[in-house]
């Protein structure tokens, strides 16, 4: 396939058929395989490598309402995961890369990492589509080898993901020690930044965790180790960590059963922070119940306000659950935070034991600063702990 791809983009040979039937037809811009998965939008301008590089898409395909994707290529530093792990990419022009940091443009980064992906479509109507009638299960075609009407059967078939455990599908397999030498947390080698040393030590859940969210951590001078999703809470309490954390990650929180049962154990034990699914597994943990939403949040500019101060963040989000407002239990715990948006809740924490969760992604990969501070305040309550 050239760089101009014009045939391609004449003929339009792929196709993206949704569930009900519906098809947009485009061009591959990616690996040449078919899959299936379910579609969401993503609200972001820039940023598509960090999120083509978030676990928590597992299962999913990415559409950007954003026209022109692809500007400024990809670079290897900027991989928030050790891979992809998304099902498909949608958007509207595939743009050639033209940036001094480019190494691989997005085109070959998606064939690379088996990516399938389609342009040429109006994300616009596949955006409005999905808001109005909601994540819907997907099947993309781009080998032309799958007609149309298989297509949407093999959709309809396609076990989705509600009731259905991601999380230990993309964890990692083995423990193991976050960046004991400092290079992979410092601004990628583009500032003299120097880290603090390291007076705590948390354990840190990979249900689908992003570096960027290991190196706010170490910024806070904590010793990281990361365990896999389904290590159960006697190992991790027999560290001794200062504090415990619950990783972001994908699919269905009530089906990572494991990991509630991990959290209620170490719930009163060690101070814990969770972001995303984490947070979601807290809630369960404590009483509260789970619900998917009808098309999710995804994106670099949802608004959340902090209830205690008022204060208004522009948050990153990546989630198609969330915790039900009305089953929280408001003798255990206490809503912190709330998604502007649609009034979901956007933060908790616990009113006996230091704990508390946030349902977006503080790290800013991408996405505004706003939220950094939550990492401070994990090693505030840490403290707070100890010397109480």
């Amino acid at each position: 396939m050239s760089k101009w791809n014009w045939k391609e983009k004449r003929e339009k040979k792929a196709f993206l058929a949704l569930e009900d039937g519906t098809i947009f037809r485009g061009y591959t811009v990616g690996a040449a395989v078919d899959k299936v998965g379910e579609s969401v939008f993503n609200t972001g301008m820039t940023g598509y490598q960090e999120i083509l590089s978030d676990p928590s898409y597992a299962g999913q395909f990415i559409n950007m309402t954003y026209p022109e994707i692809g500007s400024y290529g990809t670079t290897a530093v900027d991989m928030e995961s050790r891979k992809t792990f998304c099902n498909g990419f949608i958007l509207h022009s595939d743009n050639l890369p033209s940036n001094f940091r480019n190494e691989v443009s997005l085109s070959q980064f998606l064939i690379d990492n088996d990516i399938p992906g389609i342009a040429g479509i109006d994300t616009r109507a596949l955006t409005l589509k999905l808001r109005t009638d909601g994540a819907m299960k997907s099947f993309l075609s781009v080998t032309g080898e799958v007609s149309e009407e298989d297509a949407i059967e093999k959709a309809k078939a396609w076990e989705g993901l509600e009731g259905q455990d991601y999380a230990s599908k993309v964890t990692s397999s083995e423990v193991f020690e976050w960046d004991p030498a400092g290079t992979n947390t410092t601004s990628w080698g583009i500032t003299s930044e120097e880290l603090p040393e390291t007076d705590l030590h948390i354990v840190a859940y990979d249900f689908g965790i992003k570096w960027n969210i290991l190196r706010g951590l170490r910024r806070q001078g904590m010793k990281i180790t990361v365990v896999p999703a389904t290590t159960p809470a006697s190992e991790v309490l027999a560290m001794n960590p200062d504090g415990v954390f619950l990783s972001n990650g994908p699919a269905d929180p009530q089906a990572v059963t494991y990991a509630i049962e991990a959290a209620k154990e170490i719930l009163g034990k060690k101070p814990m922070f969770g972001i995303c699914l984490g947070h979601q597994i807290l809630g369960l943990a404590c009483g509260a119940k789970t619900f998917k939403m009808k098309f999710g949040h995804h994106g670099c500019n949802h608004p959340v306000q902090d209830l205690e101060t008022k204060k208004i963040e522009i948050t990153s989000q990546n989630h198609n659950f969330a915790i039900d407002f009305d089953s929280v239990d408001a003798d255990e715990l206490e809503v912190t935070h709330v998604n502007l948006n649609d009034n979901t809740v956007a933060g908790i924490k616990h009113k006996k034991f230091p704990m508390f969760g946030i349902q977006y992604h503080p790290e800013a990969a991408p996405g505004p600063h706003d939220p950094f501070y939550l990492f401070e305040r994990f090693r505030e309550l840490i403290l707070d702990n100890k010397s109480a």
